[in-house]
């Protein structure tokens, strides 16, 4: 279906075409000629700075223009592109060519270069519409990032793709800004957090950074800066520079490097930028760093040479990883085909590569070109094989951008059957980029080779370390990062036997801790004692004491919680069950007002202890005392009347006595509340004078701390719960008293044993609550109050339920009057 719907874009797209309104088109300003080209069916863009546009003054420093590198991609992509015409394979029967332009380092100019790639060099004739596919499917390149994004933004209008082998800038990465840009070396986005991982392990929390002041460097170096803050390291400085800075402005970054503290320089940097700061370096004595460096200059051999006075020796840093294409170091070497494929620019390549020259003025001391010299013979810049990885990214450029055309010749053919005159490249124009956005491929070594969302390969470095043994400069493997390994198995160095040390300040020993100092980063820092509740056991660490409290997530919290919803429950459903049955007789006969509002507080009883689980605040300290202290009372208050009413009633059944009408139903409330009130009124003196809060204690443990709600006014404690026990033994006593009232009606017997129980646990519970160490203080005052209620409902509303539940037959009235007398 969806070649289908291809078909019919591609066909509409013709339609618009060869149906739209010729102009005569002329072309702008002067032509501009390829540096390297060759004929072919579809036509491969290349743009490389083979040259630097920057102006130079007097004061400022120079460096001198190689097309050297330039000459190496461009190798690459002839490389490509005759093993594509040669394969039987890939693209059968058609034959690509390559136009490859100069920007010369200049963002103007790489514009100018690639819309020449799209609208061609050739005035349009006279009635030929203006409207025409571009000359080129993609465009491979450009080698820096703010080259390459002025050219992205400018070309993705026209859905022309643009493959860079070393731009490496994250921003490059919005495909809001640059839709058609895509890249087959990694984003900075990993480069700059894998650099500030490897930075942290090595022990450098205290670093300086010179960063290139153009879009790579300065985003590279943000990206860094955030990955470093999150770790844990500083930047005492980060200096900005580019090769046009005056001679003043690279003074003050010296003198700003030469009164620092830190002794490791990350550089966000070009080679050419390292070609001026080294002889700057030397000049100023400015040795003894650690560098630490990116791609774009670690693993270059160009800068390794330059460093005669060895300022570089020892620096690590990422590089992309090693790798081999079959035969492209053989024909990047064999330079006779490119007399052909440029003459222009082959005789200024010849010149630079054997540093001679074919025009000699008189008086000159430049050695005569001969056209014979040998590439065997010499070692430079050229013959160098170690920027073989960014070969190898312009190499896979130029399949990805093959294997998406084969991809489209389905299409493209049945378009050709379709519209006899249809051209190739216009069915491929429309739809290219977002085949090329999803193709994927193994090259002939294996390696596989697709794009993210975002037009990225997957971030792959090797750790290395420049050495120099014997004035001989080697470039060692001593770790990797993978980007698709799980976050902590990204990185892996091997750490070398002496590793200097950059910190703002040394570790703060046992029993001190960290205190920053004003107006410093957070890596500058005073060792002074631990406060009390913390502890420091390990050089260069404070760590809070373990904090202890009964919490919901520990079993014992989970259990006590359990068993108060569980009691909470049972309640609730003995309530329905007299609800249901309240106009039977042995509801009526219990008091069923009394015993509705003792079930109530029963519930209040349960849920309470809720308020003692969790971390202690100060609200949860004042409530669970008081919650506690009020709804015990109150309960204990109901079982009180509920005895007095019994011994009252039988009182009553005496001739002549009218003693009931004292403890009517009017009474036994007001009785309840005033009980409750001189609780409440407890409380409120405990609170006002001195509530509980709270508490850290430090003493009972040194290794952790017993977050605990200390109580204040230990009187108001001791009141309410003695108000308690007042109560409860009260009617206990009176509950005892009735023990002996007819067997069909033995509710004082119940009582009196759940009284027994709940003064039982109350007595047990004051040794166990002062001996008991941390959060089992809380747990014991928890199960005494779980235990009591349990126990006041269980031999209070147990029998009675068994009763109207298991034996209905006996909740009659007649079996309630034949032994209690009525009420």
């Amino acid at each position: 279906m969806e070649s289908v719907f291809n078909l019919l874009h591609a066909v509409m797209f013709i339609i618009n075409v060869f149906t739209a309104n010729g102009t005569f088109c002329s072309l702008q300003g002067e032509p501009v000629y390829p540096q390297l080209s060759k004929d072919g069916d579809i036509i491969v863009g290349g743009i490389f700075p083979f040259h630097r546009t920057w102006e130079i003054t007097d004061m400022s420093y120079m460096v001198k223009p190689s097309p050297l590198k330039s000459m190496q991609y461009s190798q690459s992509v002839i490389f490509a592109i005759e093993e594509i015409n040669n394969s039987s394979s890939l693209l059968p029967g058609v034959s690509l060519g390559y136009k490859i332009y100069d920007t010369c380092s200049s963002r103007a100019m790489g514009v100018r270069m690639a819309l020449a790639l799209i609208n061609g060099i050739e005035n349009s004739i006279l009635d030929e519409p203006c409207t025409k596919p571009a000359q080129v499917q993609a465009i491979i390149g450009e080698t820096y990032s703010s080259v390459s994004m002025a050219i992205a933004q400018s070309i993705g209008p026209f859905s022309i793709p643009l493959i860079s082998h070393d731009a490496t800038c994250e921003c490059l990465s919005d495909k809001r800004k640059y839709p058609s840009f895509l890249r087959t070396v990694p984003s900075d986005y990993y480069q700059s957090r894998a650099m500030a991982e490897m930075v942290k392990q090595f022990g450098w929390t205290w670093v300086g950074a010179i960063r290139r002041d153009d879009d790579y460097g300065n985003s590279g170096m943000a990206a860094f800066t955030a990955a470093a803050e999150q770790l844990g390291i500083c930047l005492e400085y980060s200096l900005p520079f580019f090769t046009t800075y005056s001679k003043e402005k690279v003074l003050r970054i010296i003198q700003q490097i030469k009164s620092s503290t830190s002794r490791v320089i990350v550089a966000f940097v070009s080679y050419w930028d390292l070609e001026i700061l080294l002889d700057v370096f030397h000049e100023h004595n400015i040795t003894g760093y650690q560098w630490v460096g990116t791609e774009g200059w670690i693993s270059d051999s160009t800068v390794a040479r330059l460093d005669k006075h060895k300022i570089l020796q020892g620096a690590i840093g990422l590089t992309i990883p090693k790798t081999k294409v079959t035969g492209l170091k053989e024909f990047i070497l064999d330079i006779n085909p490119l007399k052909s494929a440029g003459r222009a620019i082959f005789t200024e390549f010849w010149e630079t590569l054997f540093n001679c020259k074919y025009t000699v003025q008189n008086n000159s001391e430049d050695i005569m070109c001969t056209g014979q010299e040998k590439l065997s013979e010499i070692e430079n810049e050229f013959t160098d094989m170690s920027m073989m990885p960014i070969f190898s990214n312009v190499y896979k450029a130029v399949y990805a951008i093959a294997h998406t055309l084969h991809n489209l010749q389905v299409l493209t053919f049945k378009c050709v059957l379709i519209f006899r005159c249809c051209h190739l490249n216009f069915i491929l124009f429309y739809q290219f980029l977002e085949h090329l956005k999803r193709v994927h491929f193994k090259t002939k070594e294996g390696e596989e080779v697709y794009f993210d969302k975002n037009g990225d390969p997957v971030a792959k470095y090797e750790i290395i370390n420049l050495q120099t043994i014997e004035d001989q400069h080697e470039f060692v493997t001593v770790g990797y990062y993978d980007s698709s390994f799980p976050a902590h198995n990204r990185l892996a160095v091997q750490m070398p036997s002496i590793v200097p040390v950059s910190v703002c300040s040394e570790s703060c020993p046992p029993g001190t801790r960290k205190a920053v100092q004003k107006g410093k980063p957070i890596c500058c820092f005073d060792c002074i004692p631990c406060a009390e509740g913390e502890i420091s056991n390990i050089t260069g660490t404070k760590i809070h004491q373990e904090v202890e409290f009964l919490s919901y997530e520990e079993t014992m919290g989970i259990l006590l919680t359990a068993v108060s919803i569980i009691g909470t429950v049972k309640t609730i459903i003995i309530v329905i069950i007299f609800f249901r049955y309240k106009n039977t007789p042995i509801v009526k006969a219990n008091n069923s007002e009394l015993s509705f509002l003792l079930l109530f507080s029963l519930a209040l009883c349960f849920l309470c202890s809720l308020t003692f689980i969790g971390r202690p605040s100060e609200w949860s300290c004042v409530l669970r005392h008081t919650v506690f202290g009020i709804t015990f009372v109150l309960c204990i208050s109901c079982v009180l009347m509920k005895t007095i009413v019994v011994l009252m009633a039988f009182r009553a059944t005496l001739p002549g006595s009218n003693v009931m009408k004292w403890f009517g139903p009017p009474q036994q409330r007001l009785s309840v509340l005033a009980f409750t009130l001189i609780q409440v009124l407890i409380c409120v003196l405990w609170l006002t004078t001195s509530p509980p809060f709270p508490f850290k204690n430090l003493k009972h443990y040194k290794e952790k701390i017993i977050l605990e709600c200390q109580l204040g006014s230990a009187v108001g404690f001791w009141a309410v719960l003695g108000y308690i026990g007042l109560l409860a033994l009260l009617c206990f006593v009176l509950a005892f008293l009735a023990r002996k009232l007819p067997d069909k009606f033995n509710e004082a017997k119940f009582i009196t044993f759940s009284m027994l129980i709940f003064c039982a646990v109350w007595i047990t519970f004051i040794p166990a609550y002062v001996s008991s160490p941390g959060k089992f203080t809380v747990a014991v005052e928890i199960f005494a109050i779980l235990a009591s209620s349990f126990g006041l409902l269980f031999c209070i509303f147990f029998p009675k339920c068994y009763t109207i539940i298991i034996k209905p037959e006996k909740n009659v009235k007649k079996q309630i009057m034949n032994k209690v007398p009525v009420m």
